[in-house]
């Protein structure tokens, strides 16, 4: 015979060898448990119908087609075309005043710049150009390590749109 055999014989005249008073005890409470005659089940909750809906449209507008109301609440380009696009979507950062937040940083990945800027919250923010922050409508023209360079759309005193550029300095340590 050879080794292996040999190991394996002995291997399981030794796993008797090995049982245990105390799980004689738990075999017993399993038993016990699975003689147990089984209790009620519940039934199941009754489910509420709920009425269906279709929806027709009829002589209702397009919800995805600006409707005359809202085409003239939109202010109009002044004459020197500058005016804050009314229909883009809000940048999270757009909600701060550009005092309230801090340039932390930049990084650099697939050879474009990043500015890390640090909410009124605490929250890191990764920016890059074209991205949008501060409640003035303001677009990132240029980000380098020092500073992020904005530019923001603002109304002046005749009630008129202008531009005026802002900058958030580097967070000294």
């Amino acid at each position: 015979m050879s080794w292996r055999v040999c190991a394996a014989v002995l291997a399981a005249l030794a796993l008797p060898a090995c049982s245990n008073s105390k799980l004689t005890d738990l075999e017993e409470y399993v038993e016990g448990v699975k003689a147990r005659e089984p209790g009620p089940i519940e039934p199941l909750p009754e489910i509420e119908q709920i009425e269906t809906f279709v929806y027709v449209a009829d002589d209702r507008r397009d919800p995805f087609v600006m409707d005359r109301e809202t085409a003239e609440a939109v202010p109009a380009a002044i004459a020197n075309g500058i005016s804050p696009d009314p229909l883009r979507r809000k940048e999270e950062l757009e909600q701060f005043s550009l005092d309230s937040l801090r340039m932390m940083g930049t990084l650099e990945q697939d050879n474009v710049v990043w500015g890390l800027i640090r909410s009124p919250e605490g929250t890191l923010h990764r920016v890059r150009t074209g991205n949008y922050m501060g409640m003035n409508h303001g677009e990132i023209i240029r980000i380098s390590e020092e500073e992020i360079e904005l530019t923001q759309i603002v109304p002046d005193e005749s009630n008129a749109w202008r531009e005026q550029r802002a900058t958030i300095a580097l967070m000294s340590q």
